[in-house]
């Protein structure tokens, strides 16, 4: 399976953004998942969504702002961002696995990562 990420882009703070990812070759695993990776930081989890969608989880830097959700019939997961921050300015990175985990060694898949920018 490959991962194509899109949506990322310039925002303003208080702004919104969606990210996508769209596997390709295969049906998604289970989980999917979002990471960020700031300037000089780690990369860090930030969402997972299961199969039908009915079990999510949030980092608290980001809960009650973005919401994961997927469409199993487009093969794609979102991560819809509201009330953007600057600290939210990172490369987002999705990632997808057969088992649940926020860690990046849970993931064996990854897409090629796209850049949200928020501006203050």
């Amino acid at each position: 399976v490959q991962l194509q990420a899109s949506g990322g882009g310039l925002a303003q703070a208080g702004g919104s953004l969606r990210l996508s990812c769209t596997a390709s070759g295969r049906a998604f695993s289970i989980y999917g998942a979002w990471f960020r990776q700031a300037p000089g930081k780690e990369r860090e989890f930030v969402a997972l969504i299961n199969r039908n969608g009915r079990d999510t989880y949030y980092a608290d830097s980001v809960k009650d702002r973005f919401t994961i959700s997927r469409d199993n019939a487009k093969n794609t997961v979102y991560l819809q961002m509201n009330s953007l921050k600057p600290e939210d300015t990172a490369v987002y990175y999705c990632a997808v696995s057969q088992r649940y985990g926020t860690t990046e060694a849970n993931y064996s898949v990854w897409g090629q990562g796209t850049q949200v920018t928020v501006s203050s």
